[in-house]
């Protein structure tokens, strides 16, 4: 597919056209994005939170939780793959469709890579305040850190920062009784290590 012109924002439709390429191809704001396909270490921490929530899920249905990939459509020009993402039971009728998510998860969930980093902490981050998700977690692989963003008032305050190194327990405001350990974000077989994060 060609580049967008200078000046011009792709839509949903342009993104349909995208190359099914195992990279993740995003539009935020009309820009596409592309990410090349996450390391063995991003995606066993993906893998260790949502087993944590979906065990949780599976004993107080009180929504439901979404892996990559699985798009995630805001508006025309805003389009997203979230490495996991949950919707409340009460609303997922509104906004989960067949094939994505169109509108608002309640809460969005991005592992950081060298790639990506920047881009979790910055536009994304401000897409899904200006969208209204209400509570954002980005995960640090190489910090073995989580910030999380709630918001209050439209807007998102100064993230919570949790650390493995210091024990803590990430308690979700979103998805009431879930607490989640950090020792179990990054718990990884004794071969692998952050260190292989791409």
């Amino acid at each position: 597919m060609k580049a967008a012109a200078p000046g011009v924002k792709l839509t949903y439709d342009d993104f349909l056209l995208f190359p099914d390429d195992g990279q993740r191809h995003e539009l935020i704001d009309g820009e596409h994005y592309v990410t090349p396909s996450p390391a063995s270490v991003h995606q066993r921490i993906v893998g260790n939170i949502y087993f944590r929530m979906r065990r949780f899920l599976e004993g107080s249905p009180v929504g439901e939780a979404f892996l990559a990939p699985f798009d995630v459509v805001f508006g025309t020009h805003d389009v997203v793959e979230p490495d996991l993402l949950y919707i409340a039971a009460a609303r997922r009728r509104d906004i989960l469709t067949a094939q994505h998510v169109r509108g608002v998860p309640d809460l969005v969930i991005e592992v950081g890579s060298p790639g990506t980093r920047k881009r979790d902490e910055t536009i994304k981050r401000r897409l899904y305040e200006r969208t209204g998700v209400q509570e954002y977690w980005v995960v640090d692989p190489e910090l073995e850190v989580v910030r999380v963003y709630r918001l209050d008032g439209g807007t998102y305050g100064r993230p919570i920062e949790l650390a493995r190194e210091a024990g803590d327990v990430l308690k979700s405001g979103v998805i009431e009784g879930f607490e989640l350990p950090l020792t179990d974000v990054f718990r990884m077989p004794d071969a692998a290590t952050p260190d292989a994060a791409s």
